[in-house]
């Protein structure tokens, strides 16, 4: 079976600066990967690459999902990249601060299902089968996240680990084949980390959704990785398992140094 992304020797460039340079990766079906790497990498211009925010100038990303032929990412409008599959949460909240819990998800539900502002005015049958199946989908995965009992919280008044919770679960609204994670445990405290970790594993034992990750919590990382790549100034310098990135004297010159040692963050 085809691998679920493939990217091949992207580049990345804005004017006279280059982010990504000459990147190729590729993602297994089912499987946890993350990308890791210092502070001006690349790794979030690699996560707007693969979501048609940036355009890379050379290069392809392909995407190949379950059912039907090989996409081409590159060209590719965000919303459509969402449709094909491809689900991402942001470094930065990007919740609906005034709306609650439940509608959160559920907007994510319903613009996966395309219900629309025509049909939303004329509630039409196809439109109530829609609206039923986005309600009975939320709860769902309210239930999944643990967040049922705070469905009717305004966002804005959940603490942080609970926040990122509910942006996986907006993603998953959309019925992805890959979950893209940026830093999901930006801001939250020893106790959330381990929560989060628990289900973002769950996602993809549980849901059958694959997982990319970005994260600089280096013990999150080992813990759910099965494979990693390493960026530094917008190039792969190394790929492999939890235990052989540790091991790479190139990883541990540019990024890791001895704080994976003391189990620093």
């Amino acid at each position: 079976m085809a691998n679920l992304f493939e990217v091949s020797n992207i580049t990345l460039r804005f004017g006279g600066v280059v982010s990504l340079s000459n990147v190729s990766l590729y993602q297994k079906r089912g499987e946890i990967l993350a990308v890791i790497g210092p502070n001006g990498a690349g790794k979030t211009s690699l996560f707007n690459s693969l979501t048609g925010v940036y355009q890379p100038q050379e290069g392809s990303i392909t995407f190949n999902p379950k059912e039907g032929e090989p996409i081409s990412i590159i060209g590719k409008k965000p919303h459509v990249i969402s449709h094909t599959g491809v689900a991402r949460t942001f470094q930065a909240s990007r919740m609906f601060n005034a709306l609650t819990t439940f509608e959160n998800v559920k907007i994510g539900a319903e613009s996966h299902k395309g219900i629309g502002a025509i049909g939303a005015i004329l509630r039409g049958p196809a439109t109530r089968k829609d609206e039923k199946y986005s309600d009975a989908r939320t709860w769902d995965l309210l239930d999944f996240v643990g967040l049922r009992a705070k469905a009717n919280y305004i966002a804005s008044s959940l603490s942080y680990g609970e926040r990122r919770r509910l942006e996986i679960a907006r993603g998953l609204a959309t019925n992805p084949e890959v979950l893209l994670l940026d830093e999901p445990a930006a801001g939250t405290n020893p106790s959330e980390k381990l929560e989060l970790t628990d289900l973002i594993r769950k996602v993809r034992d549980q849901m059958g959704v694959s997982i990319l990750l970005i994260e600089h919590d280096m013990k999150l990382v080992m813990s759910l990785a099965e494979r990693l790549y390493v960026l530094n100034f917008g190039s792969v310098i190394a790929e492999g398992t939890p235990d052989e990135i540790r091991a790479n004297q190139n990883v541990v010159d540019a990024y890791l140094g001895t704080t994976t040692a003391e189990g620093a963050n």
